[in-house]
């Protein structure tokens, strides 16, 4: 019986220390691209991603699509590269998207943007509390919201042609609900890692990367569909 209960402690630290880690990594990465599209909104540094007429610069092309090449690196890298050169890439993309963020400074208010950060982050938190605390499987959830998630993809990539303004604001609508959602699954799917894994592992740390770009994305998507709902335009 003692052996029992040492070992289901044993599990339990070792999924709380997993998660905190995968955390603690996304909040880095939260640091690094607020101070980065802080710097890249200010009046000496935002002629480098947006030009006076308002239309993207090289380097802001740059910051608007070399994320998602980085992203397919982490995902298609994980076997072949080393938990250090993935980090690298996992700060440096947090470092991009930040300087491709600075362009909402040019659109909406700042308070707006303070505001609706902190909206979304009380609504990541109690979320990812959830997720973690609640003894339902998500999975079958999980399945929906990936679906969901494709079908906001492909209605923006038509809107994108369209620009329908009434189409923007259903899909920011049904963003909000999928990737709400999409955090409370993600978090429990990275708690039952965190149950399996060796801890130290090399392998254990590429997951603990990929779970903090999985939970980074979740809060920016999040954030910008909360933003194009609630923002206040200049």
């Amino acid at each position: 019986m003692e052996t029992l209960k040492y070992t289901k402690s044993k599990s339990r630290t070792r999924t709380t220390s997993f998660v905190a880690n995968v955390f603690s990594l996304m909040f880095t990465a939260l640091i690094i691209s607020g101070i980065s599209a802080v710097w890249f909104a200010s009046d000496e540094m935002k002629n480098y991603i947006i030009t006076i007429e308002g239309d993207l610069t090289a380097l802001g092309w740059v910051s608007m699509l070399a994320p998602l090449g980085l992203v397919m690196i982490i995902g298609f890298g994980f076997n072949k590269y080393s938990a250090k050169f993935l980090l690298g890439i996992f700060l440096l993309y947090s470092t991009l998207t930040g300087m491709s963020l600075s362009t909402i400074f040019a659109v909406y208010t700042t308070s707006s943007i303070a505001s609706t950060f902190f909206i979304s982050a009380v609504t990541f938190g109690i979320m990812a509390l959830a997720g973690y605390t609640t003894k339902t499987d998500l999975t079958k959830l999980g399945s929906l919201l990936f679906m969901g998630l494709i079908g906001i993809i492909i209605a923006s990539f038509i809107n994108f042609f369209i620009g329908s303004s009434l189409m923007d604001y259903i899909i920011s609508i049904i963003g909000v609900l999928v990737f709400t959602g999409l955090t409370a699954y993600d978090v429990q799917k990275l708690k039952n890692i965190g149950n399996q894994i060796d801890e130290g592992s090399e392998t254990a740390q590429k997951l603990m990367i990929v779970g903090a770009l999985t939970l980074y994305l979740d809060f920016i998507n999040l954030f910008l569909m909360l933003l194009r709902l609630l923002g206040n335009r200049d």
